[in-house]
């Protein structure tokens, strides 16, 4: 027996994908909950009905849950910090270029960033708290998200490829417990074209999801990790459920669960409630 969630509350779409599947539909609160026996194809689903589906995790219990991390930039927001950086530089095109080819697995991860920022040179510091004031917001469904699982005391971070200038405050204005990125490096009020300190990149966000599970003695598999970008690949692959949240190819298909048209409040569904 398989359960099927549909992240809707549409009842009438619902009916049409129990009677499409030939599965038994229960309602809950959030969302509706199908139990079929035979192997349905959730991407078949997808197309036809322009939502999300996936199948509840039979590995993950979220009775456990401990710890929720999540990536950043157009994850847990709604944008890609450095390239609205670059955009006050007239950079954008260029930096963002970098970006897309680094998230989807196509260049190395700490030679992109280190190129990127080099572009960065001379802004000034001012410039960022133009992008965290003007351009930034947290995606659809995020502060629900959060506050849910505050609700649950359920642990919640983020970790970015980014920049600690975005991530600290974020998690101060969301209600974060932890957060880590890299550190631009500044001097005299300007960028100086460099990261301060180790990259925070693929591996150094799974060591990172280590660290806090030896801080609050709980073990991986009561982690749910969110990304978005192949340098989130590793700390999903250790975490007890992963979340492809509007992810690049590479990303959504090892992901346990994928989320492509709803918001992160959709990540609440699988608490079957």
């Amino acid at each position: 027996m398989k359960t099927i969630i549909l992240h809707s509350q549409d009842l009438a779409i619902a009916k049409l994908v129990a009677q499409h599947i030939d599965a038994d539909i229960q309602q809950k609160r959030t969302h509706f909950r199908f139990s079929a026996h035979k192997n349905i194809d959730l991407n078949a689903l997808r197309a036809r009905f322009k939502l999300d589906f996936n199948l509840a995790p039979v590995h993950f219990s979220t009775d456990q849950a401990a710890l929720f991390v999540s990536d950043m930039d157009s994850t847990l927001i709604n944008i890609e910090c450095i390239d609205e950086i670059a955009d006050f530089a007239n950079l954008k095109p260029q930096v963002a270029a970098i970006t897309e080819k680094a998230m989807r697995g196509e260049l190395d991860f700490d030679s992109s960033l280190s190129e990127r920022v080099a572009l960065l040179k001379g802004l000034e510091v001012a410039t960022l708290e133009k992008v965290y004031t003007q351009k930034l917001q947290v995606n659809p469904g995020g502060q629900e998200l959060i506050d849910f699982l505050s609700g649950r005391n359920i642990k919640s971070a983020v970790v970015s490829g980014g920049f600690t200038y975005f991530t600290d405050r974020l998690a101060t204005d969301i209600g974060l417990d932890y957060s880590r990125a890299n550190t631009l490096a500044e001097s005299n009020n300007r960028l100086t074209g460099v990261t301060q300190g180790a990259i925070i990149n693929a591996n150094a966000k799974a060591d990172f999801i280590h660290e806090l599970c030896r801080l609050n003695s709980i073990n991986t598999k009561q982690v749910i990790a969110v990304g978005d970008g192949a340098n989130d690949l590793e700390m999903m692959k250790i975490a007890g459920l992963s979340v492809a949240y509007h992810a690049k190819p590479i990303v959504a298909e090892q992901a346990d669960i994928a989320i492509n048209v709803g918001g992160l409040d959709k990540i609440i569904d699988l608490f079957d409630e």
